[in-house]
């Protein structure tokens, strides 16, 4: 089992924990990992683009000039694509772009990224994350102890004070242990977990 340091709010030491090889200990799978990062954008897609084909756009009902005798070329319909204002040939129309992944890919990728955010050092623990106040200032503190610029942190339960005085600091995200995913963890450098979202980020994956 991997050891880590487990620091307070003043970016202290205070003690160290073991974390479980069934979710912060497995082997890496990169495949995984980018199948569902492409899933978490794809999801994040609208799909609402639209142009209109040449059956859709209105007007040339009429054949702008007779078939033979002219010297121009043939020609149809002044809304066919070669024409200005024109339809478009393959024009984009909405459409769903999620997909989706098994439940046992998910868990795999996302024991992968906690993996390799233990390997690379990238993983902070702290006792506990508590604020008395919703207060910009203070969160800041915290994370200029632990130095950290850009991460993500994980609580154990839902706390408005501390998530609210986060939301403003730009390159810090935060969730609570059972909503985090794969996409999430990544766009931040560095993962911050207290004690209470390791052990329950330990018993939803172990």
């Amino acid at each position: 089992m991997a050891n880590v340091s487990v620091y307070n709010m003043e970016g202290k030491e205070v003690g160290k924990m073991e974390l479980n090889d069934a979710v912060f200990g497995v082997k890496i799978n990169e495949h995984l990992v980018h199948m569902a990062v492409v899933q978490a954008l794809a999801n994040k897609r609208q799909g609402t683009q639209k142009a209109k084909t040449r059956s859709e756009v209105s007007g040339g009902g009429r054949k702008p000039w007779r078939q033979k005798g002219t010297g121009h070329a043939r020609q149809g319909s002044t809304r066919a694509p070669q024409w200005k204002g024109g339809g478009v040939v393959f024009a984009p129309v909405p459409r769903d772009y999620s997909f989706k992944l098994n439940k046992k890919e998910k868990r795999a990728a996302l024991k992968s990224v906690l993996t390799s955010r233990v390997q690379e050092n990238k993983l902070i623990v702290l006792d506990e994350l508590k604020l008395d106040e919703i207060k910009t200032k203070k969160f800041k503190e915290v994370m200029d102890n632990l130095k950290v610029d850009k991460a993500m942190v994980v609580l154990g339960e839902q706390d408005q004070n501390v998530f609210c005085s986060a939301k403003n600091l730009p390159g810090i995200s935060t969730a609570i242990a059972d909503s985090i995913n794969v996409y999430d963890i990544l766009k931040g450098d560095t993962l911050v977990l207290t004690k209470d979202a390791v052990a329950k980020i330990e018993e939803v994956y172990a």
